[in-house]
């Protein structure tokens, strides 16, 4: 049997998922799962790197444990976030969260250097107040990027952990706001703009290439390049068509279609889409939109007593909402969730149940709202949403989604991040094997529901 092992990595729990074919359908098989990696230090929110490398390493020394050894290795994780390298390749820290509030403050200052027209004319990246871009830009004001040789984006950087090679992937780097969505390469005009060096960037490899030889195992396997971006890869293992819409749904909800080229005009600008790369060079043309990452919170605030099954039929049986808006920054790193709900709402006496309900409908009124943008800017009539991810299994959002939508829903895989992780691996190993083809893989190989 050939395995190969995708480490995905979300922003909030990270999954090692082994993957073979047997019999003409794709397995897979989860064999290590982690968590707790976000941290506060100095009142920045950080990613814990170091429990990330060994987390990471865990997970494939489990597959020696086992005796399932992946003839190849890839990783995708959450997008903007990075890692900078001295001129001795060490780690110049902290890597800060994009959830931290550093980039705020900096809004102003940055629009009069470039503004969003133009960034939106050459990269079709949304407007989002921690994207790289102003991430970067902060670290050049504090003098970090003075002493930065090398800047990896968190899938680059622990794939460098594996193997020692400096690699930038395509897909992950054009979530920076830095990468020209024509010429797909890193966009000199916008470095020299804000005064970043382009030698800090590697030339952009693209999914189902190699890195480099696995190091420091008792066992041989190769690291390769997956959509490295975890909803490039979602999208991957997605067969939408021409017509239909993906929704990926995690920790964000990535709600979109696949076009062969971006859409750079002003109405995809100002509903603020984003044009991100995808396997093949094609484009995912899609909102972000504040997802399970509010189910999450509450739940954290209630210290997990709640399971999300008893947190649905909560709201289920509720027969009151109302509206909020899930992208509110308000709700992007508040230190209580279902309060700061409240005080959107303005009730502090709001029951818990109604808390729960608003977001579920709201939710899924703003997918209402982003496939109607979808088919007025692109000028294709929606006829189906695939619903795809953790958050798939959420039957009362998935009911309310085409309830609101009015569209045909269905809902699977649950592992389309792995999925997709996986099937740029088999790409990889199998020349012959197209996207086409591992799409028909994967629709054969996992059941996916109907939505009522």
């Amino acid at each position: 049997m050939t395995y190969h092992l995708a480490i995905d990595i979300g922003a909030s729990s990270g999954r090692h998922i082994l993957g073979y074919v047997e019999n003409g359908r794709l397995r897979l098989e989860e064999i290590y799962r982690f968590e707790d990696y976000l941290s506060e230090s100095g009142g920045t929110l950080v990613w814990d790197i170091e429990k990330l490398v060994s987390e990471v390493k865990a997970g494939i020394a489990k597959c020696g444990e086992l005796g399932k050894i992946p003839a190849t290795i890839a990783i995708d994780t959450w997008g903007v976030d990075y890692v900078l390298l001295d001129k001795n390749k060490k780690e110049l820290l902290p890597a800060v969260s994009y959830r931290d509030s550093r980039t705020a403050s900096i809004q102003e200052e940055f629009s009069k250097i470039i503004t969003q027209s133009e960034l939106y004319a050459k990269t079709g990246i949304q407007k989002a107040e921690f994207n790289s871009i102003y991430q970067l830009y902060c670290d050049k004001k504090s003098g970090k990027l003075d002493r930065a040789k090398y800047f990896l984006m968190m899938p680059d950087y622990l794939s460098f952990r594996l193997t020692g090679e400096i690699s930038n992937e395509y897909t992950n780097a054009t979530t920076t706001n830095l990468v020209n969505a024509k010429t797909k390469k890193w966009d000199g005009e916008i470095l020299d703009k804000i005064g970043i060096k382009s030698e800090l960037f590697s030339d952009l490899s693209v999914p189902c290439t190699e890195i480099g030889a696995l190091k420091g195992f008792p066992f041989e396997s190769t690291v390769i390049h997956a959509p490295s971006h975890d909803t490039a890869s979602a999208v991957a293992a997605c067969s939408v068509g021409d017509c239909g819409v993906y929704i990926s749904s995690g920790t964000w909800s990535l709600i979109g279609t696949e076009n062969a080229a971006p859409v750079l005009c002003e109405e995809a600008m100002r509903a603020n889409f984003t044009n991100e790369g995808g396997i093949d060079y094609r484009f995912r043309f899609l909102k972000n939109i504040m997802g399970m990452w509010l189910f999450q919170s509450i739940r954290r605030n209630l210290n997990k007593r709640y399971s999300y099954d008893d947190m649905m039929r909560l709201a289920m049986n509720c027969k009151t909402h109302m509206e909020i808006d899930p992208n509110s920054p308000a709700f992007l790193a508040p230190e209580n969730m279902t309060e700061a709900i409240k005080a959107y709402l303005g009730d502090s006496s709001l029951g818990l149940d109604v808390v729960i309900n608003s977001v579920y409908h709201s939710l899924a009124k703003t997918y209402a709202r982003a496939v109607k943008e979808i088919e007025e800017i692109s000028g294709k009539t929606v006829d189906s949403i695939n619903i795809v991810g953790g958050g798939s299994k959420d039957s009362y959002l998935n009911s309310l989604t085409a309830k609101y939508t009015g569209k045909r829903v269905t809902a699977g895989p649950v592992e389309a991040t792995a999925t997709g992780n996986i099937i740029s691996q088999l790409m990889f190993s199998d020349k012959s094997l197209t996207l086409e083809k591992a799409r028909e893989l994967v629709k054969n190989s996992f059941d996916t529901t109907e939505v009522k």
